[in-house]
């Protein structure tokens, strides 16, 4: 049985020593506590807890807050338990108000990595940012000639397809009232205690900066994809959108934090991520793939002579701009986003109309070599009856691995599998070892994978151990990630491809 009254002492120890609460506030968070315990007074004799100040993570205390909400009938199950728990995390962190003016005040000191290692660290010990659990995902690199792609399977979120998404689109004529917060990332979620079916945001802290002259927040993503994973969203909810106005809002956002780079899904189905209701970009401190890769062309702009300008040596269509004139690399990357939105070109195969667009931009914004540089890929999602689910999207052939849409962190070279993938790979590694037998049937969760394992058994009958059968599974996913890539490419790496691509960059005067 968990002692409430040593929990209490033990919570405020915590939050003295990692979430900057003040000696003055102790004895409110105390009585805080006890009513939300439901108890009437405090222990008497605290004893030493000074191994508390050492902890590197809240999972210990966290789960104390959960075996003591069942036990004393706070919640009637798990789900319960982990938004009490999330709640008195929150309870012990600093209002939003008080966040907002330390980080404010880290930053026009010391600068933004430092503000943004204050906030980063308070997310972590306040279990906003879930630290172990993000610990547990399986995560590789993969060498494919000139490039380097980053694959995880990832455990802590559920996997949406492109119908799921298509639902977020229609649901953004439907009444405010009907749902509260209206999305995932509103600013209402902020201190929201959560759900069945929305996860606790209680313990949540946002920081507000200015893009774009309105007014927007910074939060952490608690899935944490990779180092410091931040999610910058309108305060508005209103819907995405990709046009000149968001390659300056990206620009904005990086010469308020240039330690971080910063992009933007694009703004329709299929190529546009899984959040399309609501303006946001997602960014954070880490070098992306695609950020590694050489350029294959270099090209001029006629307009803006200032600005180096590139097709990316990439698997989709990329194209980097550089230059130190911020307004030069801003106009050229608005020409270049808004001459693609209404392209059309039937000898690509690339359909669009003013009917129906199809055409949208993903966009990234980062310092390189001091330099403002903007990673331009074009997208189309058009669809027809041999590619319904999108012609630049994933095969079908690979939707087994993964069928959700080719955002901004896969479209980079990121990829995060389903967390489905770890136990199936697992199972498919027995098969192919001979330690199981794989008897095809249809509505089994393994029938997915029917053609990718009678493909791997008739390459390789002679399996004798696990660790070579994982390796084989293993470089099966990672040439369905070249090739989900290279799918996604809008002009293909071919003579035709690389005369198509110059074809639409002569229309905004680069060539």
């Amino acid at each position: 049985m968990i002692d409430g009254k040593l929990l209490i002492e033990k919570l405020i120890t915590y939050s003295k020593a990692f979430l900057y609460t003040s000696e003055l506030d102790e004895i409110f968070l105390r009585n805080t506590l006890l009513v939300h315990f439901k108890l009437k007074e405090p222990m008497e004799k605290i004893p030493n807890l000074d191994y508390i100040k050492h902890m590197t993570v809240p999972d210990v205390l966290f789960n104390e807050i959960k075996d003591y909400a069942l036990e004393n009938a706070i919640a009637e199950d798990d789900t319960q338990a982990t938004l009490f728990a999330a709640f008195i995390m929150g309870q012990i962190t600093q209002k939003p108000s008080e966040i907002n003016q330390s980080f404010k005040y880290i930053r026009e000191k010391l600068g933004a990595q430092p503000a943004c290692d204050y906030l980063y660290k308070l997310c972590v010990m306040n279990n906003y940012i879930q630290k172990s659990a993000i610990e547990k995902n399986l995560g590789w690199t993969y060498k494919d000639k000139n490039n380097i792609l980053e694959i995880t399977i990832n455990l802590s979120k559920p996997e949406k397809d492109n119908k799921d998404i298509a639902k977020l689109v229609a649901d953004r004529a439907k009444p405010s009232e009907k749902k509260y917060p209206l999305c995932a990332i509103c600013e209402e979620n902020e201190g929201y205690l959560g759900s069945y079916t929305h996860p606790p945001r209680a313990n949540l802290r946002t920081v507000s900066v200015n893009i774009g002259g309105e007014d927007w927040k910074v939060q952490y993503s608690p899935y944490a994809y990779f180092d410091e994973h931040c999610i910058v969203f309108n305060e508005k909810h209103t819907p995405m959108k990709m046009g000149r106005e968001t390659v300056s809002k990206l620009l904005d956002f990086i010469d308020l934090f240039p330690n971080y780079f910063v992009g933007s899904n694009s703004d329709l189905p299929i190529v546009g991520g899984s959040i399309l209701n609501h303006e946001h970009f997602q960014g954070g401190r880490h070098l992306m793939p695609m950020h590694k890769a050489p350029m294959l062309y270099l090209l001029n702009s006629e307009k803006f002579h200032d600005v180096e300008v590139g097709i990316l040596d990439w698997y989709n269509s990329a194209i980097r701009l550089t230059g130190y004139n911020r307004n030069t690399v801003n106009e050229l990357g608005g020409d270049i986003v808004e001459a693609w939105k209404v392209y059309r070109d039937e000898v690509a195969g690339i359909t669009n109309s003013e009917e129906e667009r199809h055409n949208s931009c993903t966009v990234i914004a980062r310092f390189l070599d001091d330099k403002y540089c903007l990673e331009i890929i074009l997208r189309n999602n058009a669809t027809n009856a041999k590619y319904p689910d999108g012609i630049f999207h994933a095969h079908p052939e690979y939707h087994n691995i993964k069928k959700e849409g080719i955002g901004l962190i896969e479209a980079m070279g990121l990829f995060i599998l389903p967390g489905r993938l770890k136990a199936q790979t697992e199972e498919i590694s027995a098969i192919l070892c001979k330690e199981k037998k794989y008897v095809p049937i249809e509505g089994d969760p393994m029938y997915v994978h029917k053609n990718m394992i009678e493909k791997l058994l008739n390459e390789n009958p002679n399996v004798k151990d696990r660790k070579k059968a994982d390796e084989i599974i293993k470089n099966y996913i990672n040439n369905v990630c070249v090739g989900i890539l290279d799918n996604t490419a809008v002009f293909k790496k071919d003579e035709a491809g690389y005369i198509g691509f110059r074809r639409f960059l002569l229309t905004c005067s680069v060539k």
